[in-house]
């Protein structure tokens, strides 16, 4: 018998938090949405605050996976866990709003977060990047729509190919948004 090596595509995914539609802008950004199309899967760390970018994002999106922040409300929070996980091209995914202070936030997340590969959360509006001892990938991508006093607005895009996350891009998008 011949053996063929397995071949695996990379697994598109993009990541967005803290959107807060419609106080912080009248719309998604155009660059999100069509990125939105094209992933194979949405992350997003919740802050949603409207039902209707919940519903336009379950419409666009091939599979979302998103959580509820601190600002959503009743209706978002019947719709959306606060902890969602799933495994995506072989990595342990795990997505939240809040992870505490930026101090011992990688210890925290490692012991809150056991048996995950990478954690996806949002609430600070400050894209963040590193890895805790152990392993664990912590991933920000911070607001699309509300830069605060971040210098962008910006989201994140990887690739999860073979069990390993690559590809992992921060994206500023101009300060103004409608």
């Amino acid at each position: 018998m011949v053996r063929y090596e397995e071949r695996r595509v990379p697994v598109l995914l993009l990541l967005m938090s803290d959107t807060h539609l419609p106080r912080r802008a009248a719309r998604l950004p155009d660059e999100l949405l069509a990125r939105a199309e094209r992933a194979d899967v949405v992350l997003h760390a919740g802050d949603w605050v409207d039902v209707a970018t919940l519903d336009l994002l379950e419409a666009r999106a091939r599979r979302l996976v998103g959580v509820w922040g601190n600002n959503d409300g009743p209706e978002l929070r019947a719709r959306l866990p606060e902890v969602a996980r799933a495994e995506l091209g072989g990595l342990r995914f795990g997505v939240v709003h809040e992870t505490g202070p930026a101090q011992g936030r990688e210890r925290r997340c490692a012991e809150r977060f056991p048996g995950l590969d990478v954690l996806v959360f949002g609430h600070s509006h400050i894209p963040w990047d590193t890895t805790a001892p152990g392993g664990l990938r912590l991933l920000n991508p911070g607001s699309p729509t509300d830069r605060r006093r971040q210098p962008f607005r910006t989201y994140m895009t990887a690739e999860v190919s073979d069990g390993r996350l690559t590809e992992v891009t921060l994206h500023r998008l101009p300060p103004r948004h409608p």
